[in-house]
């Protein structure tokens, strides 16, 4: 597929980012936040498909194009939520809608949760409510994390002979997606290293989380969102964590859509990133 957009870059006052600029200078302004070891390709389906909007799709900091965080730094939710405000600073963007995937929607509930004046609207799929534990939990994980930071160093890169063989290798992890949605993805994601392919990716990214919120608190952030929300989820995405997420969900004055298709519906094929285009329109058109 042929993907038209600009690219650009961001020097923030900590990191470097890169993004994928769509739309009309004076359309809505919106931010896309893409998901967890992904990148901005992750939107080429869908934001030519939104009409009116400004979309600057980012590579999220470890991700992409853009910089990797300091030795020392981490990659939490609310580091990914302090980005895109300062992104949305160096636009001038006052007030802005967030259009998140997977981990991008999680960081975007947050971000509108906790900032309610900046935030317009908010265009999900698949996600909404960050992974949680209970509070005792909390001192065992954050040794597991510290004891995954410690042995990191001696971790190598995988290294693929072929741009396929990076592509079979991201077909085979995690949640399934099309194979065109795959390429698109290494399209971006991968950096050539001596005859081979590596994923430019942080490797600290798949570190596990020192620390989660729990469930109440993560419901609170829910029930503090305050600008219209609509919420794509994929027949055959994430699972809800629990039942009662599911039940939260639908308490809420969100707009909720059930659509055919896998986590990455929206890139995987045209018809499914017109089917999530569609649940978004009416969104981006009220007043």
């Amino acid at each position: 597929m042929n993907v038209h957009f600009e690219e650009i870059r961001l020097n923030l006052p900590h990191i470097e980012l890169a993004a994928h600029l769509y739309g009309p200078e004076d359309g809505q302004p919106v931010l896309a936040l893409h998901g967890w070891l992904d990148n901005a390709m992750s939107f080429a389906r869908l934001a030519p498909k939104l009409d009116g909007l400004r979309i600057v799709a980012l590579d999220l900091a470890g991700h992409g194009l853009s910089g990797y965080r300091p030795a020392g730094a981490s990659y939490q939710l609310w580091d990914y939520a302090l980005d895109a405000l300062l992104v949305a600073e160096q636009l001038g963007w006052q007030r802005f809608s967030l259009l998140g995937h997977s981990l991008g929607a999680i960081v975007s509930m947050l971000l509108a949760a906790a900032l309610p004046e900046r935030v317009a609207r908010l265009a999900l799929i698949d996600g909404l409510l960050p992974l949680t534990h209970e509070p005792e939990l909390a001192p065992p994980k954050l040794g597991e994390a510290l004891n995954a930071q410690l042995a990191q160093a001696g971790k190598r890169r995988p290294v693929y002979a072929s741009v396929e063989r990076a592509v079979e290798a991201r077909l085979r992890g995690g949640y399934p997606l099309s194979r065109e949605a795959a390429e698109l993805l290494a399209s971006r994601g991968l950096a050539p290293q001596a005859g081979s392919y590596t994923w430019r990716t942080d490797p600290r990214l798949t570190l596990p989380s020192p620390l989660r919120l729990t469930p109440a608190q993560a419901e609170a952030f829910a029930r503090a969102l305050r600008c219209p929300v609509s919420l794509v989820l994929a027949e055959e995405g994430l699972p809800v964590q629990r039942a009662e997420w599911l039940a939260l969900i639908e308490s809420l004055p969100i707009a909720l859509h059930r659509l055919p298709g896998g986590h990455h519906l929206h890139l995987d094929d045209e018809a499914g990133a017109s089917a999530v285009a569609d649940c978004f329109k009416a969104l981006f058109a009220a007043p």
